[in-house]
């Protein structure tokens, strides 16, 4: 897939941003919900949103203090179920970062991805931030995909989709990531909804009213 050449330079600011920011971070990074504008059109509850924004939060600060800086972790929580991505140097470690974030309060699950090798350098987190820049730009160029329907994680070019879809949603937007150059490979840690389901979550208009 190519990038409309009105996208791409916006893109790349982004991405110098997050460079930028990286470089005067902690390995352990926390991953926001999206909230402003978007939460309104959100398929979470506006309290489930704020929950899962303080699960990374927490999480990121009980990691901060073991293992700490042996690993690099990225916490990304939807509808309370988290994926924790990044690197730890052994097995122990990857499985203290698990048992550490699922014990912060209102986690129901947690998915780990995380990976036992090196830590990754700041460049290589920079081209991962620039590739999930490049699938979001996808989504939202389909036109039939609600952006802020998805969480999108890349780590070490392995593109995690989280987020509350349908089964066509969830295939287009696979579908979408795998055809973005330079992601590898495709992780869904998706919940799929009926069709009907998603009718429900749409907004409902308000009633007309009347006048004779």
């Amino acid at each position: 897939m190519k990038l409309t050449t009105q996208r791409l330079p916006a893109l790349l600011a982004l991405t110098a941003c997050l460079a930028a920011g990286l470089s005067a971070c902690a390995p352990i990074i926390v991953g926001g919900a999206v909230m402003g504008s978007l939460v309104a059109t959100d398929r979470r509850t506006t309290g489930t949103q704020v929950e899962d924004e303080g699960i990374e939060l927490r999480s990121g600060s009980r990691l901060r203090d073991n293992p700490g800086e042996r690993v690099h972790v990225n916490v990304t929580s939807y509808n309370r179920q988290v994926l924790v991505t990044g690197e730890a140097p052994n097995a122990q470690d990857q499985q203290l970062v698990e048992q550490v974030v699922s014990k912060v309060g209102n986690v129901r699950a947690v998915v780990n991805e995380m990976g036992i090798l090196g830590i990754t350098t700041l460049s290589q987190r920079a081209n991962d931030a620039y590739i999930t820049g490049k699938v979001k730009a996808g989504l939202v160029d389909t036109k039939d995909l609600l952006i802020n329907a998805f969480k999108v994680v890349t780590e070490r070019g392995t593109s995690y989709l989280m987020g509350r879809v349908t089964q066509r949603e969830a295939d287009r937007a696979t579908n979408i990531a795998r055809s973005t150059s330079g992601v590898r490979k495709v992780v869904r840690v998706l919940e799929i909804i009926s069709e009907q389901e998603l009718q429900n979550l749409q907004p409902q208009p308000a009633p007309v009213e009347v006048r004779k």
